[in-house]
């Protein structure tokens, strides 16, 4: 077999990252050199000081280490669209083209998951792939995985059999079809995919997106493709997310990515790796441009949202140690320096004061007073908080590894409400933990009561009903994130006095409730008015 062949047959796929892109470049520049014709080539019969001699007078004309040095650093002409990263050496850069091939994507799971299907999706567009919406036009599908629960993973093998008929009854006249997974599913499973599913072409972890052009190339040859390998950097940090919705008013923005907390039931560090946070330039620039196309509300993202830290700026890299919420701990050193949560939702928060924000998920332990402060002081961002407690006994929290108690998960409630006034507060809870007990579980009913929470996520025997509306009516979100369904009438313009409108995708508009289920309000619109004049005078 060929050596080649042997490296392509392993499945195991290698990042090539700014190193493995300077390596290439070398190559390239040492075969450009090493294809030049030689007029003093040294024939077999010359004597050893002449080979010597030619040798050294070829070297001296050759390049130099400040040759390479230069091609490394200076900066790569672009080309022209789509674009495309130097390829990897059994590749051609026609080959990691997508030559107008379809892509269709499902998403399951959570938020980040959202936000990664619209990264995956920039970085293929600019490889020159079509994106579809129709099943039955795709020539690569790709599947975005979730795989927190046993039922979530149950549910894509179940799709991965419905997909297999499709691809069996492609017609041969047709390039075939790929199907690809990604996100968390991949990482935790690997080959175990691969090897019971031969359908499956390709899987990418979260951190390999940016290799999806050179996967689905080695596809083409009829190999599978797999990169699953996470990084301590990854944060697609320069990557656009693309919003596939020309109406959308609401979008994700990742700041960071993977988590630290190892609690003993999740598999979150596993699939995702560890904490690392996107530079605070650019997420700012993401949330202008999200403003600057009309929309109206942004929720900043993260496995452990509000341990944010960006440490790109030498200058904020001090010695000033983390503030945690009063009577919690981590199962990790105690990380110093950078810029942190509070800091990030500030200049967030001054982007566009007309512009909602909010955040998910954090963990109860990274909530300072100065993160709770502002939320209070900012007009535009939600006074809602996701307060995960997981569990109401205090030895389920211990066994969990959650780094609290409920002592000090109740003092916390308590501070939010006097710091906050009016904020909505919703939680997830995991019943049936092992080794819990009867009296665990009537532990964590009474936390229910005692804190009266706006919504809750219990898992895993907790069925959520979907709130059904009539073509007649409109739906929006309020402050504290529950979903508000009144009728589509004409109403008053606070800012026109005299002018009547009907409500728009992207207005705010005030409504007067009138009833309430346990997921949905009700009632009949007001006027129309904005964040600005809804504070001063309500």
């Amino acid at each position: 077999m060929h050596p080649l062949q042997c490296v392509l047959r392993v499945q195991r796929s290698l990042r090539w990252g700014p190193l493995a892109s300077v390596s290439w470049l070398l190559l390239r520049t040492c075969r450009a050199h090493s294809s030049l014709r030689s007029t003093t080539c040294p024939s077999p019969e010359r004597k050893e000081d002449g080979v010597q001699k030619d040798f050294s007078s070829r070297l001296a004309t050759g390049p130099t280490f400040q040759h390479f040095l230069r091609s490394a650093s200076a900066p790569q002409e672009k080309l022209s669209s789509p674009e495309v990263e130097d390829p990897p050496p059994y590749l051609t850069v026609d080959e990691l083209l997508g030559r107008q091939r379809k892509v269709y994507f499902e998403t399951y799971g959570c938020q980040m998951n959202v936000n990664d299907t619209e990264i995956a999706w920039s970085i293929l567009q600019k490889s020159g792939y079509l994106r579809t919406s129709h099943l039955q036009e795709a020539d690569v599908i790709l599947l975005v995985t979730c795989s927190i629960r046993e039922k979530a993973e149950q549910t894509i093998w179940n799709r991965l059999h419905q997909l297999k008929a499709l691809k069996t009854r492609r017609p041969r006249s047709q390039m075939p079809l790929r199907i690809g997974i990604l996100g968390c599913m991949a990482e935790r499973l690997k080959e175990e995919i691969l090897n019971r599913e031969k359908m499956v072409d390709l899987l990418a972890g979260p951190d390999a997106y940016r290799d999806l052009p050179r996967l689905l190339a080695v596809t083409e040859s009829g190999q599978q493709a797999a990169n699953v390998l996470l990084s301590l950097d990854e944060t697609y940090a320069d990557v656009m997310p693309v919003q596939t919705s020309p109406s959308a008013t609401s979008a994700f923005v990742s700041i960071m990515r993977g988590c630290d907390n190892m609690c003993s039931y999740c598999i979150v560090p596993f699939t995702r790796g560890r904490e690392r946070s996107r530079p605070v330039a650019s997420i700012l620039e993401e949330v202008r441009k999200l403003s600057e196309q009309g929309l109206k509300e942004v929720t900043l993202l993260g496995q452990n949202v509000n341990s944010f830290r960006d440490n790109s700026e030498v200058q904020f890299n001090n010695a000033v140690s983390t503030n945690l919420s009063r009577g919690f701990t981590t199962n990790y050193k105690t990380k110093q320096g950078g810029l942190r949560f509070a800091h990030l939702l500030d200049q967030v928060s001054r982007v566009d004061p007309e512009m909602r924000i909010r955040f998910t998920s954090p963990h109860p332990k990274d909530f300072p007073d100065e993160v709770l402060q502002l939320i209070h002081e900012r007009e535009n961002i939600c006074k809602q908080i996701h307060l995960p407690a997981q569990s109401g006994s205090s030895r389920v929290l211990e066994a969990m590894r959650r780094g609290y108690s409920r002592e000090a998960y109740v003092e916390l409630v308590h501070h939010i409400r006097a710091s906050i006034p009016g904020v909505s507060l919703s939680s997830d809870f995991i019943a049936g933990f092992c080794g819990e007990t009867e009296e665990d579980h009537l532990q964590t009913v009474s936390l229910l009561r005692e804190v009266q929470y706006n919504m809750g996520f219990l898992f895993a025997y907790s069925m959520r009903q979907l709130s059904k509306r009539s073509a007649n009516d409109l739906c929006g979100r309020n402050d504290g994130n529950l979903k508000v369904i009144f009728p589509d009438a004409e109403m008053e313009d606070v800012a026109n006095s005299g002018l009547r409108v009907r409500a728009q995708p992207g207005d705010y508009v005030l409504v007067k409730i009138t009833s309430a289920s346990s997921q949905t309000l009700r009632g009949h619109v007001l006027c129309r008015t904005t964040l600005k004049d809804f504070s001063a005078n309500c």
